[in-house]
């Protein structure tokens, strides 16, 4: 499923969608919002604000107006760091929420279910001085481990809201809460829309959050670069990019100084052992040797 393409209802109220840059200042004011996944998939709206402005008043709003589970989305990292397990050991949800084990402050809370426990709750979980020891469980706040990759990974509630804080220059972590109308059921695009007038919300939708992360985001990270001599071609520039999304290693090998303005011959080579090492397939065996020769003559001359 192409959750990038926004769906037909979301298409007929484009006129009241605000652009991710609106929404990313909003977070980084530290706002509230609320962000709506595609409606091929949960089709739910959720009041979303970063973590670090996610105060008393905040998190009464939510379960007051929202109605939903209010949930802390985090880095996979935080939650290692925090020492936090999974709630299910096998995911078997439809959409592989993945909720750790709930959590509360281990000191100054009360019952650990008031609006300012669980703000108190939310501080300790997020504060870069805070460790495993000073977190108890369980407790009445929902962490959620969001996948690395964030959104252009998993299309969901937990990943955006981390995307959204880590674009704003914020803490990487979020709170959430779906909303629900008065009468239980979920709220719809349609029915979010009246909400988001009614409290002077914005509303963003997680296909432009994929979108503007294709547009803007870096998704390739230089893990290592050095200089290593071949038999074929003789010295080479090395360098190994990481995908963010795939985990896959990309090698670059470069002759010459590439800063200058001049073209600069290009070849891609998809690694085949079973070509490149043992001559087996339609190509010729020589055939990564001999562009490496070739490559190597061109900077020669």
């Amino acid at each position: 499923m192409n959750f990038e393409t926004p769906g037909p209802v979301e298409e007929g109220l484009a006129a009241v969608i605000a652009p991710i840059e609106e929404i990313i200042a909003e977070a980084k004011a530290g706002g509230m919002f609320i962000l709506v996944d595609h409606e091929d998939r949960e089709n739910e709206g959720d009041l979303v604000i970063a973590a670090e402005f996610a105060d008393a008043k905040a998190i009464n709003f939510m379960a007051t107006h929202g109605r939903g589970l209010i949930c802390l989305p985090m880095t996979s990292e935080r939650i290692d760091h925090l020492g936090l397990p999974m709630m299910a050991v096998n995911n078997s949800s439809r959409h592989e929420t993945a909720f750790t084990v709930s959590i509360e402050a281990r000191e100054g809370v009360s019952t650990g279910i008031s609006a300012a426990d669980r703000a108190l709750t939310i501080g300790t979980a997020i504060s870069t001085q805070s460790g495993p020891q000073d977190i108890a469980t369980p407790g009445h706040v929902f962490p959620l481990r969001a996948r690395d990759g964030g959104v252009l990974v998993r299309a969901g509630h937990t990943e955006a809201a981390v995307d959204i804080a880590r674009l704003a220059g914020l803490n990487p972590a979020g709170v959430i809460c779906e909303i629900m109308k008065e009468d239980g059921t979920m709220a719809r695009l349609p029915d979010l829309v009246a909400f988001a007038k009614q409290h002077g919300l914005r509303i963003g939708t997680i296909s432009d959050l994929i979108a503007y992360r294709h547009k803007h985001d870096n998704l390739l990270v230089e893990r290592e670069a050095r200089t290593v001599t071949s038999a074929y071609g003789g010295d080479w520039r090395m360098r190994i990019f990481g995908d963010e999304i795939t985990g896959t290693d990309h090698v670059v090998l470069s002759k010459g100084d590439l800063s200058t303005s001049e073209p600069v011959l290009v070849r891609t080579h998809a690694i085949n052992a079973l070509e490149d090492i043992l001559g087996l397939g339609p190509s010729p065996a020589d055939e990564l040797p001999r562009e490496f020769f070739a490559t190597h003559c061109v900077e020669c001359h």
